[in-house]
Order: C-alpha cells, then sequence, then structure tokens
C-alpha cells in the first residue's frame, strides 16, 4: 500500500502503479521512477522542453468528478472514481504531473502512435548504419528496433541532403541523419549563450545550419554531439576512429581550471580515443568545454619524460644531492598535483626541513565551466596542509633567496620555474630535482630529473573550488620509462630520511585520515562518484581568484 504523498509530492498512476513523485516533473521523469521507459528525442532534462518531435505520446487521463458538486464519479462496474482519458494522445515531456494523473504507456493507441513517428522518422533516413560514428549510441537504432513497426511503407525516393558540412572547426554535420530535435540549437542558445544554429526551409526539406556569418566555434561546440541522439552531428576529432563498444570508460576529472569537471575518458588497449563529460548535477551538470577534452593528447606527446634508470637508482640520487645540501633546500608543489601527491611532497618537505612554495595560474574565466583558476587542486594544497596561503604566480621570495645564497636546491614538482619567474642564470646556481611528465627549460637544467604519468595514467582525487573532493581512476597504463607520482615522492622520501611511507592509495589514505582534519572522515574508496562536499570554513576569509561558488548553476532535475 501507497504512503500519503508528502506536501511537496504528488500521487500518480503510471500503467497501473502508483507513486509519488516532486512537484514539477514531467512523466518522462516520473516515468523512469518505476523502469518505464518513455521514448523521446528532443527532450534532454537540462534543456528547455520543445515537445517537436512527438516520439513521447503517452495516454492521459484524471480522475472525473461532478462538474456541480466536485464530488468523485464513481464507476459502477469496478467500484472506484472513473478516469477520464483524453481520446488523443499527448507529450510525455511537456505534461507536468499533478495530483491524480493516470498515464498509459504500452496502450494499443501510444503503441500506434509511436510507430507512427518512427515510420515518419525513418522515410528520409539513409541507410548507412555500418559506418554511422553514433552506432552503438544512437538512439534511432534502439527505438527503431523498440517502438517501430519493424518494416516501412515508403517506396518514393529520398530527400538528399548535405553530408560532411564543417559547422565549426570540430563539428562535422550529416544532415540526412537529422531528426529535427533542435537539442543542439537550444544548448547553443540556452547553455552556451552563442545563438548559431537554427534550422532552414521546410518539411522533409528542412535543414540544419549556422546563422549567415556565423560557425559553431564557441569552445562548447562538442556538447552538440554528446545530446544528438542520433549521428547527424560528430565530433571531427574522433570521426570513424573506433567502434565505442571497442572502448573502455573511466570516470575522470577535467584538470583545465579548478571547476573539476567530471569527465569520461574513453580508451582501447592502452590508446584515449575521446574524452567526454560525465553527468554531475552539483559541478557541470551534463557539459563541459572543447578544450578539456583534448587534454589527452598530452599522454603521447612527443615531449614526454622517460628514463631507463630504475626509480630505486633515481631516488638515492635525488637524495644524495639533497641530503649534500641540506638546509638550504626550497620545495615548489603543484596546485596540479593530486591530494595525495601534495600530501606526500609535505611529507617530502618536512624531511627536508623545506619551506614550500606554490604556483598560481590564472586567466580570464568563461562564467561557465572554466574558472579563472586554472590550477585543478589549489584546494587541496590548503586541506593538506602543503601550503597556508594562496599561491603567486611568480616566485619572488624564491628568487631572492637564491640570489642572498640561501637556496642551494629545489625540488619542483610538475612547475616549469623558468615560467614562474625564475631566470636561466638563477637556475644555474641551484640544484634542481624535478618531477615531471613533460620536458620543459626547468627538465633540461635539473640535474636529477623524476619523469611522472599524467593524470589518465594515475588513480587520485582533487578538491574543486566548491572544496568538493573528487575521485579519478587510471585509464590507461603508465608510458614505459615514466613512474607514478606516488610511487615516486615515497621512494624520494625514504631515500632522504630512512623513513617508510605508503605509496599506494588503499594504505596511503588512512595516514591522510589521520592527520588531515578535514579528511577525517574518509576514505578513497569510500569517495562517491559525484564527490564530497567539504567544510570550507576555515579558509572562507582567503580572496580566491574566482567565488566559491561556481558561476554555472547546474540545473538539478
Amino acid at each position: 500500500m501507497i504512503q500519503p504523498a508528502k506536501p511537496d509530492l504528488v500521487t500518480v498512476n503510471i500503467d497501473g502503479k502508483e507513486i509519488a513523485v516532486p512537484k514539477g516533473t514531467n512523466v518522462i521523469e516520473a516515468a523512469r521512477l518505476v523502469n518505464v521507459d518513455v521514448p523521446h528525442y528532443c527532450y534532454h532534462p537540462k534543456l528547455a522542453v520543445v515537445g517537436n518531435c512527438r516520439m513521447c505520446l503517452i495516454e492521459m487521463g484524471m480522475p472525473a468528478v461532478d462538474p456541480a458538486t466536485k464530488a468523485p464519479v464513481i464507476d459502477p462496474a469496478t467500484g472506484k472514481q472513473k478516469i477520464n482519458w483524453i481520446p488523443r494522445p499527448q507529450i510525455g515531456c511537456g505534461t507536468t504531473v499533478s495530483p491524480g494523473l493516470h498515464v498509459k504507456t504500452t496502450s494499443p493507441m501510444v503503441k500506434d502512435a509511436r510507430e507512427g513517428v518512427m515510420e515518419f522518422l525513418l522515410i528520409n533516413h539513409p541507410l548507412d548504419c555500418p559506418i554511422c560514428d553514433q552506432a552503438g549510441e544512437c538512439k534511432l537504432q534502439e527505438q527503431a528496433t523498440g517502438y517501430g513497426r519493424g518494416y516501412s511503407r515508403f517506396i518514393e525516393q529520398k530527400n538528399v541532403k548535405p553530408k560532411r558540412t564543417q559547422l565549426g572547426p570540430r563539428v562535422t554535420l550529416d544532415d540526412e541523419r537529422c531528426v529535427l530535435c533542435s537539442r543542439c540549437i537550444r544548448f547553443s542558445r540556452d547553455v552556451a549563450k552563442e545563438d548559431v544554429l537554427g534550422f532552414v526551409d521546410r518539411g522533409s526539406y528542412s535543414t540544419l545550419t549556422c546563422h549567415p556569418d556565423k560557425k559553431l566555434d564557441h569552445n562548447y561546440s562538442l556538447n552538440t554531439v554528446d545530446i544528438c541522439p542520433v549521428g547527424a552531428l560528430t565530433s571531427t576529432d574522433f570521426r570513424f576512429k573506433m567502434r565505442v563498444w571497442f572502448l573502455k570508460q573511466t570516470n575522470s576529472i577535467c584538470t583545465e581550471s579548478s571547476v573539476g569537471v567530471n569527465s569520461v575518458v574513453w580508451s582501447r588497449e592502452g590508446v584515449i580515443y575521446r574524452i567526454t563529460p560525465r553527468r554531475n548535477d552539483e559541478v557541470n551538470d551534463t557539459w563541459m568545454p572543447d578544450s578539456g577534452r583534448v587534454l589527452y593528447k598530452q599522454v603521447q606527446s612527443a615531449d614526454r619524460l622517460t628514463s631507463d634508470i630504475v626509480l630505486d637508482n633515481i631516488a638515492s640520487k635525488a637524495a644524495n644531492l639533497l641530503n649534500e645540501l641540506s638546509g638550504a633546500i626550497a620545495v615548489v608543489g603543484s596546485g596540479r598535483s593530486s591530494v595525495e601527491e601534495q600530501f606526500l611532497t609535505r611529507k617530502l618537505a618536512a624531511a627536508l626541513a623545506a619551506p614550500v612554495s606554490l604556483v598560481s595560474r590564472t586567466a580570464q574565466g568563461d562564467k561557465l565551466l572554466i574558472s579563472a583558476d586554472r590550477n585543478p587542486n589549489v584546494r587541496g594544497a590548503l586541506v593538506t596542509g602543503l601550503v597556508s596561503a594562496l599561491p603567486s604566480a611568480q616566485l619572488t621570495s624564491l628568487a631572492a633567496d637564491i640570489d642572498a645564497g640561501k637556496v642551494k636546491a629545489i625540488v619542483s614538482i610538475g612547475e616549469d620555474l623558468t615560467a614562474a619567474g625564475l631566470t636561466a642564470a638563477q637556475l644555474a646556481k641551484v640544484s634542481v630535482v624535478y618531477f615531471g611528465t613533460h620536458a620543459n627549460a626547468t627538465s633540461a637544467a635539473a640535474k636529477v630529473v623524476v619523469p611522472t604519468v599524467t593524470v589518465f595514467e594515475k588513480s587520485g582525487t582533487f578538491i574543486n573550488q566548491q572544496f568538493r573532493i573528487q575521485k579519478f581512476i587510471q585509464a590507461v597504463p603508465a608510458l614505459a620509462g615514466a613512474h607514478n607520482d606516488l610511487a615516486a615522492l615515497a621512494k624520494v622520501i625514504t631515500a632522504v630520511s630512512g623513513a617508510t611511507v605508503p605509496a599506494e592509495l588503499g594504505t596511503l589514505w588512512p595516514l591522510i585520515a589521520a592527520e588531515v582534519p578535514a579528511l577525517a572522515t574518509m576514505l578513497y574508496k569510500n569517495i562517491p562518484e559525484t564527490g564530497l562536499l567539504l567544510d570550507a570554513t576555515p579558509w572562507a576569509g582567503l580572496p580566491f581568484v574566482e567565488a566559491q561558488t561556481l558561476h554555472f548553476k547546474p540545473a538539478t532535475v
């Protein structure tokens, strides 16, 4: 027996099942709660409702009441309140639940209506599924199988429309596949705030195109590919490179800025082929910037650092150098390091009795999903105690200490010191131990180089600008000759101090929880996919370069 609905809930009946759902829910979302699929194309939970595909047709009715007395009308055959069914099907996406609403999703009328819609959608659709990039992810294929007639009565010639049209630098259109759902138009207009797309012509000749003198070249253009339910919009970079059913999906976090966009890395046999957004209503809805999708190319970049020397020998060499210069060492940490790496960086600095600096990266934010802080984990450095103040862009104080002879060795964790203000002459005065993934002026000047791995080749956590801790998972094996950062830091700490520290996430996190108050109640394995919001009170007064809440306001369904 269903419990009485709460004041903010309404009770509806879907295919004979009663359910209490929040006010304002549309029928598609309400049906999902009872595992009923209402097929659709134009509807998207994060976009405005337009109701133009008509695929989500349902049969709808309301309890009958006497017009004069408002008393319920009882059906004598059943002894229950009679339901007045609307004689024609209604769209589920545009129907908001109301108390007593009854819905049928499998009635003969609904079945016939869906088959008719599918038949019209397939009239001019090309028969190129074997070569379509959307194969394996295509809603048209799925729904033609599940809700179509199974045969075609169309004998006329199909309309020929433009194929391989470049709407912008990253998106290719095959207009013959378009079902006119308008998702791409609404996304660009309402979310990206770039009104560049529209339909021209009418009927079977309707075509998606850019407005005159405009291109689909904004930094969120590839989201239109993600939400296209068919193979009309495709990624130019990913086009014809790999079938999606061969690819492994791995949850990750975009490192482009402090927003902490949730993403999925698609890979096969150690090679990454694309990155797509992952839904997190508290952070990025279902979107991500185009610029964050190409970061995977750094894995196979020509300037990757590698070494044939085993890690133990590299760590021993680094320790010998640092022990010789004990008392005159500085550590430059990184806002790009994970929480775990920053924790071990703090341990290394303590073992060396060395002060720690952090380098900031700032640029203009876009008020959507790229923040002004271009480091993904400055908050992590604060939470772990690696630093107690916000970083600056230039290492002015360190430069002065080098010139004064107070610093004779620097441990740099992935930071190009010349980009942070140190001159070549100042680098020549010190011995540098460099942990990093790619070659730069600092690695070239370093006495010891520890080749490390990219975010795609390791697991860990970041803390975004909301102070939300989120985990990322290793997507591909580490490049040969590159070492996991945790293992490298742990080896150097042991070589310097003789103390053994954990180098694996599972064994390191109990130590982190014991020593970092803000993380005392959690373990890595227990952090949910959507992350955990930390108490940011201790750092509330710090002047971050962006607000602690997102400029982009996620819309929760």
